[in-house]
């Protein structure tokens, strides 16, 4: 045990003696840490305040905008709700108008004149059914004989050779369609004329 001691005593004061690490080539300059000795440069308070108004003015500017949108976005919704919200009603009642229209017509003069106060009180009621539709924006699309064949407020129910009715024009109207606001709730339905017989 004595003898590695030794050893290594000796290996230690040879390798200080040979200088592995000479000391003298080392700047002390190198040595310091440039991090360490250099001081934190000093943030103009006023700078950094006024750097924190313009990124707060910035989020507010968004915050508005964004808020802006929410209200536009918010009285739309209710405008389409009071307007289209009905819009499943109004379809189940177009066909109690189609009805009553449907038997208006079929009343003949000997009819009209024997129950009198029946069909007038039927018409009342249809026209009270259309000034109903008319307050809430459900207006009739009501093509006549003649009219150019428009496929957004018109379905085509056949078409069939007419000398009398332009090509692409209607020649019957079989039921008529309505609009609620600017949407289509029913098109109306036609027959549409191919031009001259074969």
């Amino acid at each position: 045990m004595g003898k590695k001691n030794e050893d290594l005593d000796v290996s230690l004061d040879r390798f200080l003696d040979e200088e592995v690490f000479p000391l003298d080539d080392i700047d002390e300059e190198e040595v310091e840490d440039d991090d360490l000795t250099e001081e934190p440069e000093e943030v103009d308070p006023i700078t950094e305040l006024q750097a924190e108004v313009v990124g707060l003015k910035d989020r507010l500017m968004r915050a508005l905008a964004e808020q802006e949108n929410l209200r536009k976005r918010a009285e739309r919704d209710r405008r389409d709700a009071e307007t289209y919200g009905g819009q499943k009603l109004a379809r189940d009642l177009l066909s109690v108008n189609d009805n009553m229209k449907r038997a208006l017509e079929t009343i003949t003069d000997d009819q009209r004149e024997a129950n009198k106060g029946l069909i007038d009180g039927i018409e009342l009621t249809q026209r009270e059914l259309l000034s109903a539709f008319a307050t809430h924006k459900i207006i009739p699309v009501s093509p006549a004989i003649g009219d150019k064949f428009d496929p957004n407020v018109h379905q085509a129910m056949f078409e069939a050779p007419f000398p009398d009715v332009k090509a692409g024009h209607i020649l019957q109207v079989m039921n008529e369609g309505f609009m609620i606001g600017d949407r289509l709730l029913r098109p109306a339905q036609v027959g549409v004329s191919s031009g001259g017989g074969a």
